[in-house]
């Protein structure tokens, strides 16, 4: 069991319990007061929860996140002179750089009811990062791109609904401009490519984007068309194919660089605990690959015997990292994204790489999902993206930010808005849940899409995470 797993089951058993002991308190306030009291105490405590404790947060607002960054990263000194944040006398900043703030953040009781949250503004980028509602601890703001303003010594800090504790530190550091290097996005899912890194890859010289599963499966959506089960998990892993060959063309990447691998949705653990086995689709009746990636521009290993194996999904992976030669590869974080499917891409990736003769310099990791907060990462749709919560300081971790103008935000969201996963609406109880945390909490509908996703990945910044950094390859590209 994974450990968001774990995390949820532990969440819903302390919420059973609370909600049994809750039901004999409205009992017995029904036998020794009045009988429809409990009635109404119980529509307003299912409003209160909707409004306040429906997050998945599986951890304390009041826990301090515990981030390590690499050795010799510069620290320039800087202090907070009332909301002014100021850098010592003589220290420069280099424009081109992820600059990343730790500070503590204390909610006001507002802070409670209302997501806490720092607005930077004084450069002529103003911006505001979001925390957890009750947040006292240690945090880390992005600060990158604001490095001009910094510098001119014009940067606020203002605190809305917390206030800004403690003595700040900051942390700099240097990145190459990976948009001028050849970058391919592994994708477990279509949209996950979309979803972390459109920025960069429609930025990028050149651009691949390998997607590794056909999502086929809740296809609920579908089978209210009238289809039967497995007719909507193919009809839904044929469109979710084609989004992933057609999508990136909108930011400008070749067909003949977007490939759809076929496998599996949910399958890729059990392909690799039996690389040589064979397993179909859980819901498609399926077992055979090339049904899903009929599109692709050139013939693959996999496609000499369809086989939905371990073993064909590294033959895939490595013939195309021969052919694309990539200098950057793009994937899920080892330890921030949870999602199996996530995990195993990367493991693919990385086994498919053991001794090839081609090696990126560059690896960077990317969380769609995270183990301990689905709200994260916080805040509304063009918003910065503070760090997400962490807790292990034994793992040290490197960001990096690529800065996303307004315009190419637009962009993003429409590409997501062309994936059909993201067009169904939401269910019923999740509509209302939005609806009263908009009309109680102060949270705003996202701008571009009703789907969660377009609030969470459609940000003022794309952030990554250096898995390995090395000189750019040697190799004849």
């Amino acid at each position: 069991m994974s450990r968001k797993q774990q995390l949820l089951k532990r969440h819903r058993r302390n919420k059973r319990i609370a909600l049994l002991i809750a039901l004999l308190l409205l009992i017995a306030v029904g036998v020794f007061i009045v009988w429809w009291l409990p009635l109404v105490l119980a529509v307003i405590g299912w409003i209160v929860h909707e409004a306040w404790f429906a997050d998945h947060l599986f951890y304390s607002p009041q826990d301090d996140y515990e981030y390590s960054f690499p050795p010799f990263t510069q620290q320039p000194r800087v202090h907070l002179d009332g909301e002014r944040l100021r850098l010592d006398e003589g220290v420069m900043l280099d424009g081109d750089v992820t600059l990343v703030l730790a500070l503590r953040i204390k909610s006001t009781w507002l802070g409670r009811f209302f997501d806490p949250a720092v607005d930077v503004s004084g450069g002529g980028d103003p911006d505001r990062q979001t925390f957890e509602r009750g947040v006292n601890g240690l945090r880390y703001l992005n600060l990158s791109g604001q490095t001009a303003a910094l510098s001119a010594g014009e940067l606020r800090l203002h605190g809305r609904f917390c206030r800004l504790l403690g003595e700040p530190v900051l942390w700099a550091f240097e990145q190459p401009d990976y948009r001028r290097q050849r970058v391919m996005v592994i994708a477990p899912h279509a949209d996950d490519a979309e979803l972390a890194a459109y920025g960069l890859y429609s930025q990028a010289d050149e651009a691949w984007i390998v997607t590794l599963t056909a999502g086929e499966i809740e296809a609920d959506h579908y089978q209210q068309m009238g289809i039967n089960r497995v007719e909507a998990a193919r009809l839904k892993g044929r469109l979710r194919a084609w989004d992933s060959i057609a999508v990136p063309r909108w930011a400008g990447v070749p067909e003949a660089h977007c490939v759809q691998l076929g496998y599996f949705c949910l399958q890729l653990a059990t392909m690799q605990a039996a690389p040589t086995r064979a397993v179909g689709s859980r819901e498609a009746e399926l077992e055979d690959i090339r049904v899903f990636r009929q599109m692709n521009p050139f013939a693959l290993p996999g496609d000499l015997d369809g086989a939905p194996t371990w073993n064909n999904l590294l033959a895939d992976l490595r013939a195309l990292l021969l052919r694309a030669r990539p200098e950057v590869i793009v994937l899920p974080h080892p330890t921030l994204d949870p999602h199996p499917d996530h995990i195993c891409a990367r493991q693919a990736v990385i086994e498919a790489l053991n001794g090839l003769e081609w090696q990126p310099s560059t690896v960077l990791g990317y969380a769609n999902h995270l183990h301990d907060n689905d709200r994260w990462p916080m805040g509304d749709t063009g918003h910065g993206i503070a760090l997400p919560p962490v807790f292990d300081s034994s793992i040290a971790m490197h960001p990096y930010c690529l800065s996303i103008p307004p315009a190419l935000q637009r962009d993003k969201a429409m590409a997501l808005g062309m994936m059909h996963d993201l067009q169904p609406l939401m269910p019923f109880k999740r509509r209302l849940r939005r609806t009263i945390q908009r009309l109680l909490a102060g949270r705003a509908r996202p701008r571009y899409g009703e789907n969660e996703f377009f609030r969470k990945a459609v940000r003022r910044q794309e952030l990554f995470w250096i898995l390995k950094q090395g000189e750019k390859s040697s190799q004849h590209s």
